[in-house]
Order: C-alpha cells, then sequence, then structure tokens
C-alpha cells in the first residue's frame, strides 16, 4: 500500500481529523491512481475522501486494545532510526 498512510490507531494522544483526513486523501489517491483529479472526476474524488475518513474516523474510535498507548514522539525517533540505518 502507501507508505506516507501512517498507523493512527492506539496514540496518545488520539490521531485528529486533520490526520485522518490525510490518510483518506492518501489512500483515495492510490486507488484512483490520480493525485489531483480532473474537473468530470473531482466531485467524485471528494466525495470518496469524505466518505473514506469518516469510515476511518469509526474504525479508529471502535478499536480496542490491551496495550498502552503509543507516544508520538517516540514513534517517530524509531521512524527517523529506521531510516538514517536504511538510506545511511
Amino acid at each position: 500500500m502507501c507508505r506516507n498512510i501512517k498507523t493512527l490507531a492506539n496514540f496518545a494522544p488520539p490521531a485528529t481529523d486533520d490526520e485522518i483526513r490525510a490518510s483518506a486523501l492518501q489512500f483515495v489517491r492510490k486507488l484512483s491512481g490520480a493525485t489531483h483529479p480532473s474537473h468530470a472526476n473531482e466531485a467524485a474524488f471528494d466525495a470518496a475522501v469524505n466518505d473514506v475518513t469518516v469510515i476511518a474516523r469509526r474504525l479508529i474510535d471502535a478499536l480496542t486494545t490491551k496495550a498502552p498507548p503509543r507516544n508520538r514522539e517516540a514513534e517517530a525517533l524509531k521512524a527517523r532510526e529506521r531510516a538514517a540505518k536504511r538510506f545511511g
């Protein structure tokens, strides 16, 4: 799938609406193969982003886990370390 879509579940503080919308936009872009839709497809594209945003929010709010919430800064640091190791 798309590497730009970040995991949003089980974080403290919880994922914001902007983060969820951004992941929905990336998902729809990946499915449609278009970064910016044509004017003819713009309404369908925007409707899909809105629908995916609502469903993603519902999913994230419904998920439960026994694991403690992850820290955003710690996860970002781990990601930077992996990138440094991978790309030198």
